[in-house]
């Protein structure tokens, strides 16, 4: 690209490096697009100091002044977006009301958008006061927001289908992950007995209790126990050793490292379909056997049996537990076929081409073809 005008991507992102979809749907990138002579500049909206007290349940006056100044730093970033080529924007540029700063970036400021997004962010939310919620984060402008953009990046080809409905151009790019980092684990190292392990977060803890029933019962069977990152909180589970672990950043890789068999429960909804099921492709890039649920896009990662296990029912999570608990051999050859997978269809390796590509043709469209810059 030497002979090249050096593009300037402007990256906008409700969070901080803490946030595992900015982390992987971005920053990972950031590397190989600067290397192919792309400027990069990321604004999430929240700081690091704010993303770790915003899930916390008080601190309100903290999060304000927190809320205040993210707001008039997000506005200084649009402002600045005049002097970038392309604007990339995951999830949202502003985390309430309608989209009137994705209309002035593309309307007023004619900037071309790029909108990435994986997760099922158009959902209205549901339950006591999710009337006051809805109002306030205005979900539905997901479809503005896709009508406004030159360009969609989905994680799936469900999520494809969906936004063709609103823009034609769209491109998948599952959430991919670098497998330089995440390496197979050391298998010359082992536990004093199995863990099962879950890494997740507070808001996807409820899932991993849906199994709870089928982890008794292999318990009571198996010298095993039950690993637990990210839950937020304690949880005991009769009959079952529980092993509860804070996430951090920093040990990120290493926790699922130190895990035997990964567990990825997910309900059968709309937002198990919006997604990637990344956790699945993160347990299976350490080279470990995971059994997960039979929902969404998982079907499309896992093929049962050969890289790993699907469950449906509670039968079935007893079953495949049960089937790799005793077979230490087949462990290690489906922890061999999961990394592959990820290796041939999620790496970040192999999807950054992809990436680059859309944000070159964007760009071209806008201002090569028009003469406009």
């Amino acid at each position: 690209m030497e002979d090249k005008k050096r593009i300037k991507v402007l990256f906008i992102s409700p969070y901080p490096t803490e946030g595992p979809s900015n982390r992987y749907r971005i920053e990972q990138y950031l590397p190989y697009l600067k290397k192919a002579g792309i400027d990069c500049t990321i604004q999430p909206f929240m700081n690091s100091d704010c993303y770790k007290i915003f899930y916390l349940p008080k601190k309100r006056l903290k999060k304000l002044i927190y809320f205040l100044y993210n707001v008039a730093q997000r506005f200084l970033a649009i402002y600045k977006a005049k002097d970038y080529d392309v604007v990339f924007i995951h999830l949202e540029a502003f985390p309430i009301g309608p989209p009137f700063l994705e209309w002035i970036l593309a309307k007023v400021m004619r900037k071309p958008i790029i909108f990435d997004f994986e997760d099922a962010i158009y959902l209205k939310r549901k339950g006591t006061r999710s009337w006051l919620v809805n109002l306030i984060k205005r979900p539905w402008k997901f479809y503005d927001i896709l009508r406004l953009s030159a360009h969609i990046m989905v994680c799936n080809q469900y999520m494809k289908e969906l936004v063709g409905r609103y823009n034609s151009n769209v491109t998948v790019i599952p959430t991919a992950i670098d497998t330089d980092k995440f390496i197979v684990k050391d298998l010359s190292l082992h536990n004093n007995k199995l863990i099962l392990g879950w890494i997740g977060s507070p808001s996807t803890l409820p899932y991993l209790l849906h199994i709870k029933r089928p982890l008794q019962k292999i318990s009571e069977k198996y010298n095993v126990a039950l690993k637990i990152v990210g839950g937020g909180r304690d949880v005991k589970m009769p009959g079952v050793e529980v092993i509860n672990e804070k996430w951090t950043l920093k040990n990120d890789i290493q926790s699922f490292q130190s895990l035997d068999i990964g567990l990825y429960p997910l309900p059968q909804d709309e937002r198990a379909m919006a997604k990637t099921p990344f956790k699945t492709i993160q347990y299976m890039s350490v080279g470990m056997p995971v059994v997960a649920s039979q929902a969404g896009a998982i079907g499309n990662i896992i093929k049962d049996g050969i890289n790993g296990f699907l469950a449906l029912t509670e039968e079935d999570w007893l079953k495949k537990l049960s089937i790799l608990i005793e077979n230490a051999q087949l462990r290690r050859d489906l922890g061999v076929e999961g990394r592959r997978t990820v290796e041939e269809r999620y790496s970040v390796k192999g999807n950054a081409p992809k990436f680059l590509e859309i944000l070159q043709n964007v760009y071209d469209k806008r201002y090569l073809k028009t003469g406009k810059n």
